[in-house]
């Protein structure tokens, strides 16, 4: 077979990782991550929308925070797509695709007022959580504590904003 064939053939190729999970896990794993990361794409996009539209006397300090928790949710994007193609999975290809699989809504709102910007993401936050607890069960079911460890990061990471998000929140605090 002539260069120019082989280097055909490779990308006609199905893109394979090695992997130290079976078929199941990969399937399971890579499913529940990609679902994972495409909400956090779009939780990223929510709050730099918030971040970007903010308004009002709390201007800067709410404008500062929702920069500093873009900042954080797009972190951890690359490490996410990445454990998907560690385990042996195929990862996302392009906004569509996040799209199609995001659960986290979107905000196309002209004017949504500050604190309803900073509640919905206070809320979507904490469902975050919940979902990343969710996959943590299945990292503990297939025995992928690396991934496991990440999440346990990524969700004190996010708990922290959900507090934060929280007491911007509050109207009167106890005495």
């Amino acid at each position: 077979m002539g260069d120019m064939s082989k280097a055909a053939e490779r990308r006609k190729a199905p893109l394979q990782t090695p992997s130290t999970y079976d078929g199941n896990a990969i399937r399971d794993l890579s499913g529940a991550l990609n679902a994972l990361l495409a909400d956090t794409f779009a939780l990223y996009m929510k709050t730099k929308n918030f971040h970007w539209h903010m308004s009002g006397p709390h201007f800067r300090d709410y404008h500062l925070l929702l920069d500093e928790q873009g900042d954080q949710i797009f972190a951890m994007t690359d490490p996410m797509a990445e454990r998907v193609r560690k385990v042996g999975g195929i990862t996302l290809h392009s906004i569509g695709e996040i799209a199609r699989l995001q659960r986290v809504e979107d905000n196309d709102a002209a004017y949504v007022t500050p604190q309803d910007m900073l509640a919905e993401l206070r809320d979507d936050n904490k469902d975050l959580v919940s979902r990343m607890r969710e996959v943590h069960g299945l990292c503990d079911e297939h025995g992928d504590v690396a991934t496991a460890s990440l999440l346990e990061n990524w969700m004190d990471e996010t708990e922290r904003r959900v507090w934060f998000l929280f007491e911007a929140t509050r109207e009167k605090h106890a005495p």
